[in-house]
């Protein structure tokens, strides 16, 4: 059986090695302006210039046409999309999926609602890729990725919240806060796929710290670690080492976000996939 993953492109994955993968981009978009969420888009240029624009900007995700396109040439396909809480790229992916269907009776297709963005959906795709591997069945490969999902999580640390606000996914009282006398916010995707608070922390120091804690009460044990930053490595490095000091046979990689993910994560953002305890 051809076997296929797709996902939209807020997972910041735009290529797997060894798997049949594709990505549908989602856009960033201001009066004058647009950004599609591709390889080649500079996120940190664009973050900077959003940030010192005036004019309003928004997102919007792939079509349905988009996602039905992603799904050609295979017999089964995993699509895994950014939490249906903050998109409708879950709604369009299904919609997708009953249309190709009607026509492709035949091909196998299970839709994710990841409940979560960035470096989560990316160990989502990387379990998927393993179970593909593993020479499973599409029902068997259901079964493991559904388990696997509950026991990832994502924390974040942001310095400005400034277009989570505007955009309606954070209240603007908690967005005012971040950038506020040094303040960060740290919060975690919820198990139902919304923005959580966690702590306020003011400081990097103080904000590695408690970032890292919050880690630890995930259920974190030494298992995968994916950090997404926007323009912030440094810190994102202090936070590995951080991490291995206790965890040393942890597997930890860093990599940039891309544009969707540092239009919300914003200048100095940190994103963290981890592996850990079951989700409450």
């Amino acid at each position: 059986m051809n076997y296929k993953i797709v996902a939209d492109s807020s997972s910041n994955v735009y290529h797997m090695e060894g798997v049949d993968y594709a990505f549908v981009p989602l856009k960033i978009s201001t009066g004058s302006h647009e950004y599609l969420d591709v390889p080649e888009t500079d996120a940190v240029a664009m973050a900077h210039t959003l940030k010192n624009s005036t004019e309003k900007s928004h997102t919007s995700c792939p079509n349905i046409y988009d996602w039905q396109n992603s799904f050609a040439g295979a017999d089964a396909v995993f699509a895994v999309t950014i939490t249906s809480n903050l998109s409708g790229c879950y709604t369009a992916a299904v919609n997708a999926q009953k249309l190709y269907q009607s026509t492709n009776k035949n091909t196998q297709i299970h839709i994710i609602d990841s409940l979560t963005t960035g470096p989560e959906m990316e160990l989502l795709l990387e379990k998927l890729k393993s179970l593909i591997q593993s020479n499973l069945s599409f029902q068997e490969i259901v079964e493991q990725i559904d388990a696997y999902k509950n026991n990832t999580h994502l924390l974040f640390c942001l310095e400005s919240l400034t277009n989570l606000s505007v955009n309606g996914r954070i209240s603007p009282a908690i967005a005012h806060l971040a950038g506020l006398f040094g303040i960060r916010l740290i919060g975690k995707a919820s198990s139902f796929g919304t923005l959580e608070p966690l702590s306020k922390p003011r400081g990097e120091k103080k904000a590695l710290s408690v970032l890292y804690q919050h880690i630890l009460e995930a259920g974190f044990s030494g298992g995968k670690v994916r950090i997404a930053h926007c323009d912030n490595l440094a810190f994102a490095e202090k936070l590995k080492e951080k991490i291995l000091s206790a965890f040393p046979s942890a597997d930890i990689t860093i990599s940039p976000c891309g544009a969707l993910c540092a239009y919300y994560a914003e200048l100095g953002g940190i994103l963290v996939g981890i592996e850990g305890d079951a989700k409450k």
